[in-house]
């Protein structure tokens, strides 16, 4: 990890909100951090899994002001995601295109009302790094289960904005983690397919893919479509 470069942009939305801190209530955007390794596998899935099912359930990706982002511990900045990502992508219907790898840097955790990592360890390079990223860090898996938990009646209506349900689904969840834990340490990892051939690829994509549909219809308050 690196210390931020100065001026230096984050991708998708990063107009309106430059030089901002996060402080857990104010600005009228909420930003998702997906977090892995090499950021060119898992958070790039990830990233443009959550987008697609954003457009699905609320006709476009960014509606409301949901960003959704992704970054790598030890990012291969610059580089293209991996052809069996893309491929992986594609099954889904959802876009690769545009795709630049990035090193997480420290702006991008201040700017994340949410980060989604992989694994136990990236969550803990992410707490580690400071900028109260404690309460809203999470392994994807994890919050997953947290969100399972948590009664939807008790979030905002989307009526009320999509950024006021977000920030309540991410309270609610960070009181529940120590009270509704994983079966096993394992059952919160996602697990790396750099190198592996593309039906491993597939099956980390699957395992993604259902654990992010709960936390979008939680987010949204909108199912997937039948």
């Amino acid at each position: 990890m690196t210390a931020p470069e100065a001026g230096r942009g984050i991708g998708t939305g990063n107009t309106g909100n430059a030089g901002t801190h996060w402080d857990g209530a104010s600005g009228d955007s909420f930003r998702i951090l997906h977090v892995s390794t090499g950021n060119v596998c898992r958070s790039p899935i990830t990233e443009r899994l959550t987008r697609h099912a954003l457009a699905d359930r609320l006709g476009d990706p960014l509606w409301g002001g949901l960003i959704v982002e992704s970054a790598g511990t030890w990012g291969h900045e610059g580089a293209p995601m991996e052809a069996n990502a893309e491929t992986v992508l594609a099954d889904f219907g959802a876009d690769a295109s545009g795709f630049v790898g990035r090193e997480l840097l420290d702006e991008h955790v201040i700017r994340a009302d949410l980060v989604l990592t992989a694994t136990r360890d990236h969550r803990a390079q992410v707490i580690s790094m400071g900028h109260s990223a404690g309460l809203r860090t999470f392994t994807l898996k994890e919050f997953t289960r947290l969100v399972k938990a948590i009664d939807g009646a008790t979030l905002p209506p989307l009526e009320d904005g999509v950024v006021a349900r977000a920030r309540a689904l991410v309270r609610a969840a960070a009181a529940l983690r120590g009270w509704l834990l994983a079966p096993t340490a394992e059952a919160d990892e996602v697990y790396d397919p750099y190198g592996a051939p593309l039906p491993f690829f597939r099956s980390v994509g699957d395992e993604i893919h259902q654990a992010l549909d709960p936390v979008v219809t939680a987010l949204t308050g909108v199912a997937a479509r039948a």
